[in-house]
Formats: C-alpha cells, sequence, structure tokens
C-alpha cells in the first residue's frame, strides 16, 4: 500500500514539473530564486510554488521510511528526496523544456519530503521487523 501511495502521490507532480514551460535557465545560488519568487509574484502565485514545491515528493517522504527501516531517518529522507528532485532538476535543464532549473527548488522538494516523514513518524518501519509491502 505504501508503493502506490508513493506513485500515486508523486506521478503528477513530476508530470507537471516535465510538462514544457515559458522560461528556461538555471539558479544555482541558494534562495535567490525563491527570495525572487516571493517578492516579483502575486502572493497567491508565491504560495502555490512555494506549496507545490514542498509537495512534489512528500508522499514519497511519507511513505518511504513506512515503508523500508532502511529509510526510517530524516537524513535518509532527505538525502533521497534531494537525488530525486535533482534528477528531475537535471532532466529539465537536459530536456530543453522551457522550465528553470533551480537549487531552491531542490531545497523546498527535499524539505517537503522531510515534513511529510516527520508527519508519519509514529508509523516507520522498525529495524529487525519486516516492512510491510
Amino acid at each position: 500500500m505504501a508503493d502506490v501511495a508513493v506513485v500515486a502521490g508523486t506521478a503528477p507532480w513530476i508530470w507537471m514539473i516535465l510538462t514544457p514551460g515559458a522560461g528556461q535557465g538555471v539558479q544555482l545560488i541558494p534562495l535567490v530564486d525563491l527570495a525572487d519568487q516571493i517578492t516579483r509574484m502575486p502572493p497567491g502565485a508565491a504560495v502555490v510554488q512555494v506549496a507545490g514545491n514542498l509537495l512534489v515528493f512528500a508522499a514519497l517522504g511519507a511513505m518511504l521510511p513506512v515503508r523500508s527501516a532502511r529509510f526510517a531517518s530524516l537524513t535518509a529522507v532527505a538525502a533521497v528526496a534531494a537525488t530525486a528532485s535533482l534528477t528531475v532538476e537535471i532532466l529539465q535543464y537536459a530536456l530543453r523544456i522551457g522550465r528553470v532549473s533551480s537549487v531552491d527548488d531542490v531545497i523546498l522538494n527535499a524539505a517537503g519530503a522531510v515534513f511529510a516523514a516527520f508527519a508519519t513518524r509514529r508509523w516507520w518501519a522498525r529495524r529487525g521487523r519486516a516492512s510491510s509491502a
């Protein structure tokens, strides 16, 4: 069940962020892109942008430590989410689909996964106990 939740909760976001957009570029300086979004976008659009980035890997973060004791730490969840997010950002750049590849997206994606993992902490798989399939 956890596997289904991860796929169902993550796939729509990945599809959305890999669809063609209207800009192209790379932002490697942390928090510059985020500050720009907050100060230049209408407030509602900025909230949607930030919240969306927090939700991209939230299902992964919530369910990964429930599914596997190997990933039952916030550090492990952050590492997996950051790696997945970095992969998406590299794809956005390499595919030239009109998206900005930003380190802030990686930070927000990983943070969202960690927040979601923390929310499910009481159900995490324990070492030495079989993980549920």
